[in-house]
């Protein structure tokens, strides 16, 4: 179980908190409108934040005051996070060793890892001359080589077409499958909540809402989440 126990984090006059339980193995959407505190969320769950008041846990080890390095989870941003000198092989190698010296195994679990995401022969190829469907299962593949038990995902394919978008996210729900990770994905899309997310937290003017299905949440939203959703929803 992921607890945020009564967090409370203060910015420059705002007020972000949080009361949740996240169950190992959830696939959890989480939306709202810009500058709600969708991205804190993350943050404070990632360690790059501190709340002022609260506690963060993971199977009941507390991670409040753990760093973002040391915590049992991995976190895939938007521009995927790549290193643009380094190749696919060694982009993935980095999660297994900073450092990249490799023992014989951990290159052949690379190597399996980016075969497993459908980028064989693609070992040294440099980030800049991959499309960006390419480029996310590179960062794809470094998540499924570290197996943590916590991803967070942050609008991490928002910059694709819907085609490569739903290729994806069909990708990272067969990882979920194989690894049993718990996966919280913002976005600001309804569409990728519904194929993504068994539940879905709202997350509206700092407050973050208890997860609720997501397709009972999408088909009779809230009145603030109808305004954010427009027409298409509710």
């Amino acid at each position: 179980m992921l607890e945020c126990r009564d967090i409370v984090l203060h910015r420059e006059g705002w007020e972000f908190a949080a009361d949740l339980d996240l169950r190992p193995g959830g696939r959890i959407a989480v939306i709202g409108p810009s500058g709600a505190g969708k991205t804190t969320l993350l943050s404070l769950i990632a360690g790059f934040l501190t709340p002022d008041r609260g506690r963060i846990a993971w199977e009941g080890r507390d991670l409040t005051a753990i760093p973002p390095g040391k915590r049992p989870l991995s976190v895939l941003f938007q521009d995927q996070n790549l290193f643009p000198h380094l190749d696919v092989a060694s982009n993935v190698g980095l999660g297994l060793r900073p450092d990249l010296r490799l023992s014989r195994d951990q290159r052949d679990r690379v190597a399996r890892a980016i075969a497993d995401v459908g980028l064989e022969g693609f070992d040294k190829r440099l980030p800049a001359s991959l499309s960006g469907g390419q480029q996310s299962r590179v960062a794809l593949a470094r998540v499924l080589l570290r197996a943590r038990p916590i991803l967070l995902l942050d609008e991490p394919f928002a910059a694709l077409g819907p085609a490569l978008k739903s290729e994806m996210l069909d990708l990272l729900d067969r990882i979920g499958s194989e690894t049993g990770a718990l996966m919280l994905m913002v976005t600001h899309d309804p569409q990728d909540a519904l194929d993504f997310a068994h539940d879905t937290i709202v997350v509206q003017d700092g407050r973050c809402h208890a997860p609720q299905p997501t397709r009972d949440l999408l088909r009779d939203p809230p009145p603030a989440l109808r305004d954010y959703l427009g027409r298409a929803f509710g």
